[in-house]
């Protein structure tokens, strides 16, 4: 399209999950509650993480990470979505929609790349136990979360540069309830064909987390089963069983939007997936740490009583 025919606009707008009001109002309790939840619940587990001495290891290091990385996802979506609920016109400014599409993406690469390292920890653990001390060091575990974070802008950064180059000549109204990649590549009136290569990119750097975890995995299960004792692997499989139960739900959700077939695929199919990975799974993984982790729970009621105590 020639720059004359081109319409400029200088924000885009959402449709948003309702477009009834009623409906919006309820949404908005329930994100507003969700969202509460979702700080209270990941700030908690970083200052128990950082108040007990017995959680000061490279697999709760990890975690408070992966929660401060919760935290940020979240907040990137959460506070725009509960104010459009209470807005009839759910208005972003250009600027604005690159800066959330950037840092969604940030995170989101970020904590994949977490579960990942989270996945290796509890290999190197259980499978070399007299080498995990030097294997995770302060100093590789400090240089772990930084390439993580160095990969995971890095890559957003390309993402957010090659989809904002595009033109948005035809309409300004994003079929959905943040700045997201796919409705954003939908509404461009540009050739998608580049974009398209580059979400490759984030496609094979998922790829590449969810072999690291299933390889590590297939190890940890396979060293479990040579235990002797029936107590020792009741223990082994405890220890995995939170970080799998979060691996499971995060990468099946992602699976589920970017790698099936585009036959019959169905944007508001996407939105209500998006709210699951975008704002539930940050609520849902601290809950999971601390209901099924016997030292965070121990932790917890010694943290409670000393409160009490004092």
């Amino acid at each position: 399209m020639t720059a004359e025919n081109c319409t400029v606009f200088t924000d885009f707008i959402f449709l948003g999950l309702s477009s009834r009001q009623d409906v919006q109002q309820g949404l908005f309790l329930v994100f507003l509650l969700v969202y509460g939840v979702t700080v209270v619940a990941n700030v908690g587990m970083i200052l128990l993480i950082k108040v007990d001495p017995r959680l000061h290891t490279p697999m709760y290091y990890f975690l408070s990470n992966l929660s401060f990385c919760d935290i940020c996802y979240s907040s990137t979506i959460s506070p725009k979505m509960l104010a459009d609920f209470l807005s009839e016109q759910k208005r972003i400014p250009y600027n604005v929609c690159a800066t959330q599409l950037y840092f969604f993406g940030a995170f989101a690469d970020v904590e994949c790349l977490m579960l990942a390292v989270m996945a290796y920890d509890r290999y190197v653990a259980i499978c070399n136990p007299l080498l995990y001390t030097i294997a995770m060091s302060r100093g590789i575990c400090t240089q772990l979360v930084a390439i993580a974070y160095i990969v995971g802008l890095v890559d957003s950064a390309i993402h957010t540069c090659c989809t904002f180059r595009l033109s948005f000549c035809n309409s300004n109204i994003i079929n959905h309830f943040f700045c997201d990649n796919p409705p954003l590549l939908a509404l461009s009136s540009s050739d998608t064909s580049i974009n398209e290569i580059v979400m490759f990119t984030f496609i094979g750097l998922e790829a590449l987390c969810l072999l690291t975890v299933l390889l590590s995995y297939i190890l940890i299960i396979a060293a479990i089963l040579k235990t002797g004792s029936a107590d020792g692997r009741r223990k082994g499989f405890s220890t995995c069983a939170s970080h799998l139960t979060v691996v499971s739900i995060y990468h099946g959700t992602l699976i589920f939007i970017y790698l099936r077939p585009s036959t019959g695929h169905s944007l508001a199919i996407d939105k209500v997936t998006s709210v699951f990975y975008t704002l539930i799974i940050p609520m849902l993984n601290p809950l999971i740490y601390s209901l099924r982790n016997k030292d965070v729970k121990n932790a917890f009621r010694k943290m409670i009583s000393r409160k009490f105590l004092s």
